[in-house]
């Protein structure tokens, strides 16, 4: 194992296993990049993306009913204001597509940045736009613009981002060094309930309906360019770069992924939905039930939130680090067949009415979710070739996203109002039970080679 002396006892470890490693090794002229810039790199920016992605649901949850549905009233406006949610979640399979042609055709590097201007822009333009009553119906329209805008940079950012660690990570620690992508996600889970428990403590609760939760979308400003400085000074990954000089890339990426691993994406797709029905159950809808339905204050839930996304994103940290000793699959075996049982058990718990009881109910839930998503981000990149990678795990996450996360926040106030929260219990546990049967037909990828994937 060999070290660039350009930069230290940090750089990207070479084993001597053949394959794109091994001829980084022989490179005199390359310089590997050091994989603790790469892992930062990835795990700010997944944390600028999924922060401003986060402050939404937790806006929809909390004030945008009331902002921009106030004709609707009650749950009407909720759904409403969920539903708005929702739509990113359609538009990021079109992100997937779109982005992953770029990021498969011309880079990944240059890919990255472009989402994170798309995302970062449109959430500051959300946190400027005027209520319903201010200029009525055309609020909600443009609320509605601006989610379809995040929702295609998010389309494309995770894919990408992971892509990035992984593709420069050494294989035998593949699975923890590509886990800081999703580390970014998870702790943006708690930074974005914090910044709107911090701005609704400085302030009454009609200061903060009028104008106060405004400043965590404000705020993305700061984040946007430091995100921006981070992605503009790294270099493009060396598999990438390695596919190019062999004039390998793919002409149409989707329709090659599709025709050649359409088996595998939508496999990765059903895996990845415990991961985001939890997420998004405990990010989003909790927070909605437990001020609405359960009669909760909002500090006391936003404060579950916070500490609930510290535990996502430990779980999310744990898995992936042992995710490369036990194996990617058998990591996420455990979380869906976990995840299964705990969706029978949640509501019973929680609809007791103890403020204890329910922040369990709430960490628990985000914890699970945190162990899913940990192997995710090795997992898929070492389903697919280079050639049209990005694509292929941009679309399988996403197809997740879709089911998953935009399911779970609309549809579960109208089953629990209509049938009882144990109705949504067992769509909860059905999601669940999906994911399990998909990640049991797939194999284990860990031994893979990226550069060695056929296509």
């Amino acid at each position: 194992m060999t070290t660039n002396p350009h930069l230290g006892s940090d750089s990207l470890p070479v084993p001597d296993e053949g394959g794109i490693d091994s001829e980084r090794a022989d490179a005199g002229d390359e310089h590997p990049q050091n994989i603790k810039r790469v892992a930062t790199a990835s795990f700010v920016g997944t944390l600028i993306e999924f922060y401003d992605f986060g402050v939404y649901g937790f806006a929809a949850a909390l004030v945008f009913g009331k902002v921009f549905f106030p004709a609707l009233g009650g749950a009407a406006a909720t759904v409403a204001a969920f539903a708005t949610f929702g739509v990113a979640f359609v538009a990021r399979p079109v992100g997937a597509v779109l982005f992953g042609h770029f990021g498969d055709r011309l880079g990944r590097k240059k890919t990255l940045v472009v989402t994170l201007l798309m995302m970062g822009i449109a959430t500051v333009l959300v946190g400027s736009m005027p209520s319903a009553e201010t200029i009525g119906v055309f609020a909600p329209i443009l609320l509605v613009v601006l989610r379809i805008v995040q929702g295609l940079a998010a389309g494309g950012e995770w894919a990408g981002a992971v892509l990035f660690a992984a593709e420069n990570a050494p294989k035998n620690k593949r699975g923890f060094w590509s886990m800081f992508a999703s580390l970014g996600a998870g702790v943006a889970v708690a930074l974005a309930p914090l910044s709107f428990l911090v701005t609704g403590l400085l302030m009454s609760d009609e200061a903060f309906l009028a104008y106060g939760w405004r400043i965590p979308f404000l705020l993305s400003i700061v984040l946007l360019v430091l995100g921006l400085w981070i992605r503009v000074s790294m270099d493009e990954t060396p598999v990438f770069k390695s596919e190019m000089e062999q004039e390998k890339a793919a002409t149409i990426p989707f329709v090659e992924a599709i025709k050649h691993k359409g088996r595998d994406i939508c496999l990765a797709g059903g895996m990845m939905i415990v991961t985001f029905s939890y997420g998004y159950l405990g990010v989003t809808y909790l927070t909605n039930y437990g001020t609405s339905t359960l009669g909760f204050e909002r500090p006391l839930v936003l404060t579950i939130s916070v500490v609930g996304g510290l535990f996502y994103t430990l779980g999310i940290l744990l898995s992936g680090l042992y995710s490369d000793a036990l194996g990617r699959r058998r990591t996420v075996i455990i979380a869906a067949i976990t995840g299964l049982v705990w969706a029978l058990i949640l509501f019973p718990l929680i609809n007791t009415g103890f403020i204890a009881v329910f922040g369990i109910g709430v960490i628990a839930t985000l914890f699970i979710a945190g162990i899913a998503l940990g192997p995710m981000s090795a997992f898929v990149s070492e389903l697919f070739p280079t050639r049209y990678r990005y694509t292929a795990v941009g679309l399988s996450y996403n197809i997740a996203g879709v089911v998953g996360g935009a399911i779970v926040p609309l549809l579960g106030v109208s089953i629990t109002a209509s049938h009882g929260a144990i109705a949504f219990s067992f769509l909860l546990a059905g999601l669940a039970l999906i994911s399990l049967i998909c990640v049991l037909v797939l194999k284990e990828t860990k031994d893979n080679e990226l550069d060695e994937i056929s296509a």
